[in-house]
This record gives structure tokens, sequence and C-alpha cells, in this order.
């Protein structure tokens, strides 16, 4: 088949020849290179299959992360600051997000991932500063360290609170300052509503929905006891799983964990007190435990 092909575009290439040599000049030549080019390029197509399409706009992907390079490092530092989310819509002229200091679940997951194939990597550090997020952006995060094979280091500095903190509870060892914010085991979907600014201004809502519960959170109505009834429910459930995950992470007793789940947080000796933490200290005592650990110096490359 691919024989037949150039037996055509030789027959168009004589056609062409005659065309030039008969009236046309120049121009003609011009044309029979511009032809011949893309008669030539579908050959070759046909010959080797169609070509991969590939597009530059990226604005479809989200961004789970850069490729490693952990030359000269063997301790992976992956950074969890900001709201933790599951993930970061792909950027747009219209995007808020980067104005916005969030990081996702999935990009940490992702360099986990990496961290995990990598055999130059030897431990994971964490550093945490953040005051929380989505719970099931904190649950993945939490699963995803502690399923790691290599040890595990969380670094709280400023805060590691709320989603944060249930993060960071999958990892081996938990360092902190003194001076941070730790913990506030709780959960929270409060807002501030709109009704008496609505009032005020002259504006009246409307509700168009199908379905009972269908704008349960409306900001613009209010909250029957029934609504606040529904959403309490399920707050408290969340609650209860982030107890549950502090317990067994942390092998703390369930009831030791309950008497200070109230939402509030601590500093960090009363966190050590409290085995929410293993230690106090910074990022030179996080890099000296890995060393020990490792049975080298800690190298890290951070991502």
């Amino acid at each position: 088949m691919p024989l037949i092909m150039w037996q055509i575009l030789k027959k168009i290439f004589l056609w062409f020849y005659k065309i030039f040599r008969s009236s046309f000049g120049v121009i003609s030549v011009i044309m029979v290179i511009g032809l011949w080019s893309v008669a030539s390029y579908y050959a070759i197509s046909y010959i080797n299959g169609p070509a991969e399409v590939v597009s530059d706009d990226y604005s479809d992907i989200a961004d789970t992360g850069t490729s490693l390079d952990t030359t000269g490092c063997n301790v992976l530092g992956i950074i969890l600051h900001g709201t933790l989310s599951t993930y970061i819509p792909p950027k747009s002229d219209s995007s808020l997000v980067e104005d916005t200091d969030v990081v996702s679940s999935e990009s940490i997951i992702y360099y986990l991932d990496q961290a995990r194939k990598d055999e130059n990597i030897k431990a994971v550090l964490v550093e945490v500063d953040s005051y929380g997020g989505s719970p099931v952006a904190a649950e993945e995060v939490a699963n995803g360290i502690k399923a790691s094979t290599k040890p595990t280091v969380a670094l709280i500095r400023q805060a590691g609170t709320s989603a944060a903190y249930w993060a960071a509870t999958g990892a081996n060892y938990i360092f902190a300052s003194k001076n941070s914010d730790v913990g506030s085991i709780g959960v929270t979907q409060s807002y501030l509503d709109n009704i008496n600014k609505n009032a005020k201004e002259g504006y009246s809502f409307v509700s168009l929905s199908a379905g009972k519960y269908k704008d349960v959170g409306n900001p613009d109505r209010p909250l029957s006891e029934e609504e606040k009834a529904m959403l309490l429910k399920d707050l408290n459930i969340i609650h209860k799983n982030f107890i549950e995950t502090v317990s067994v992470n942390r092998k703390i007793p369930l009831a030791d964990v309950q008497k200070i789940a109230d939402g509030s947080s601590v500093l960090g000796d009363k966190a050590k007190e409290l085995h929410l933490i293993d230690a106090i200290g910074g990022n030179q005592e996080a890099q000296k435990y890995l060393s020990d650990k490792i049975g080298g110096k800690a190298e890290v490359c951070w991502y």
C-alpha cells in the first residue's frame, strides 16, 4: 500500500512539472513545492498512521504536581500550606485561585506516590502550616501518608489545626513548635446570612427549588430548626470520624480524644502532653530525627 501512494505522488509531481515547463514559471515552482510538501505529509501520515493530537490548552488538566528531581537528596519535603482542598481548579482569566492560599490533597498524594517509586528517596517530611479545610481532603492525605512504605514526619509550624491536623496524624512522628496551634478537633459549617441586609435594601428571596432540602444553607433565607438538625447530624458524623482517626493514628484511647475534641486548639507543649504530637522542634530537629531513621544525613528536596 505505501508503494501505491508514492506512485501517485510521482504522477502528481510529473503533472505539475509539465505545467511548469509550459507556462507558469516561478509561480508554478512555488505551487509545486507547496503541494509536494502537503502531499508528502499525508503520504507519511498514511504510512505511519494518524498522528497523535497534542493540545497546548492545559486549562482542563488538574494541577497535580511537577516532575521530581531528587538528584542530591534523600528526603522528599512536601508542603501543606493554606486551605486544604481535594483539588485546585484549572487556572483561567476569571479564576480566584491565583489569589488564594490553597493546597490540594491530589497534589500531595501525587508526591507521596512519586516518593514511593523513587529509590533515591528514603523518607518523607510534610511541612504543615494550615488552619484546616476539607475533611475529605484531610482523610485522603492522612491515609496517603500512613500508607507510605518509608518513614514519614509531619512538621507543624504556625498551625496544624482542624483538617490540617487530621492530615498530619497519618505521619509516623509529629514535631511542632511550643508556640504552634495544634488540634482543633471539631467540624464547622457556619455561614453569614444576608436576611437582614436584604430586608434593609428592599430585596426579597424567591425560592424555586424542586426537593424539600435543595436550597438548605442558602444565606438569603432563614434556616429552619429541622434543617439545622439535619446539617448538625452530618457534622456530628464527620466529627466522630475525626475523633476515631486521631485515636487510631495517634494511638490515644478514644475516650481521651473525646474529652479534648471540643474544637479548640492548644499550643505545642500542651499538644505534646496530650500526645497530639511527639516532640517539640522545628526543621532542624525533624531533619535530625530523619537522619537517624535513614542512617545518614537527611537532604531534603521541597515540593
